[in-house]
């Protein structure tokens, strides 16, 4: 049999319910997947969303992995799980851990269960920041742009602000 091929996986990491607990749990699951690589630093932003809600913590972890997407995807919803998570039709409700795979090397794929890359990493600040900061140069496999890029753009109109408290718990928990 071949050997399987490893990829580097980018893996968003966010909670407004109790974050600086959920966030390194979550983090600490993610060996499940493959070697933690690297972890961002921890930003808080506000919640999206009609509605109000509390402030989300985001973070982006890079993985080495020879899972595939769905593969992925699926243990990302079993952490979900484990961690409280309970999905609803609200796609703004509140939650404990929220787990997204934005890119899986130079993968593209189409998928109503998966979309890669992510197309919230051209819009959402949340998410291009912490990524960019592991992987600057990483450039976006449908525009070549490259990451650092589109993370200055973004940074501009968003309200992120660095969490140094989650961050620590966040590298402790990969160590």
């Amino acid at each position: 049999m071949p050997p399987t091929s490893v990829e580097r996986a980018f893996i968003s990491l966010g909670s407004n319910v109790e974050p600086e607990t959920y966030l390194p749990r979550a983090a600490a699951r993610l060996a499940k997947l493959g070697t933690v690589a690297a972890i961002s630093q921890a930003y808080q932003n506000p919640a999206l969303g009609p509605d109000p809600a509390p402030d989300f913590v985001n973070a982006v972890a890079a993985v080495d992995t020879a899972l595939t997407a769905f593969e992925i995807r699926d243990r990302l919803r079993a952490i979900e799980a484990a961690l409280g998570r309970r999905r609803t039709q609200d796609r703004f409700a509140p939650r404990s851990v929220d787990l997204d795979l934005l890119l899986l090397g130079a993968q593209l794929l189409d998928d109503p269960r998966l979309t890669l890359p992510d197309p919230a990493l051209l819009t959402d600040a949340h998410l291009a920041v912490p990524l960019a900061e592991i992987a600057p140069d990483l450039r976006h496999p449908l525009n070549g742009e490259r990451m650092a890029a589109i993370a200055a753009r973004l940074r501009d109109t968003s309200s992120l602000t660095p969490r140094p408290d989650v961050t620590e718990e966040l590298r402790r928990a990969i160590e």
